[in-house]
């Protein structure tokens, strides 16, 4: 890769990571906030790419690893990711990780790598729910596995849908007008 296109692409990579810190940060208050994160980083992918995507929400992840505070209600820091809802955050990595492993496989199409993001999507709400388990019973607060869907899953999922369509709407009206 010559390095003004090394360059572009850490640029857009960078862009991409605050674009998923604002989407953080748009939230609707209640018990367990909604957030526009899923969204951008929904959105994200389909406009970079599976690499680049990736490559931005381990940008993301990596700034509030370190304090910033990129997560949602203005929160970073390793407190956070080693939290309970930790894991859904670790898991937007997943999402990232098999749209890449799908474009690599052909997936050109945006029903492809929609179908691609959905995957990602359960194994994400799979992972981050394992997550919860697990830090809920080193608290000394166990939590059954149907509780903890009901409560970090359940209630996410037709918002979590229609952040994907919509994320999939305006890339396609955005891309265009980029060179991406």
């Amino acid at each position: 890769m010559k390095d003004g296109q090394q360059t572009k692409s850490l640029a857009q990579m960078a862009l991409g990571a605050a674009l998923i810190a604002v989407c953080s940060w748009i939230s609707i208050p209640t018990t367990v906030p909604f957030t526009m994160q899923t969204f951008g980083v929904c959105f994200v992918l389909l406009l970079l790419g599976g690499r680049k995507g990736t490559g931005s929400i381990g940008v993301y992840i990596l700034l509030g690893a370190v304090g910033l505070p990129v997560f949602s209600q203005f929160t970073g820091g390793l407190g956070v990711l080693f939290g309970n809802t930790g894991g859904y955050i670790v898991g937007f990595l997943l999402i990232g990780l098999i749209t890449w492993a799908a474009e690599r496989l052909g997936a050109r199409k945006t029903w492809q790598k929609m179908v691609a993001l959905l995957v990602g999507l359960v194994g994400l709400y799979l992972f981050g729910t394992v997550w919860f388990l697990w830090i809920s019973t080193q608290g000394g607060s166990p939590v059954g596995f149907q509780a903890a869907l009901g409560m970090c899953v359940l209630p996410f999922v037709p918002f979590d849908i229609a952040k994907f369509i919509l994320a999939a709407v305006l890339c396609r009206r955005i891309r265009p007008h980029l060179s991406v």
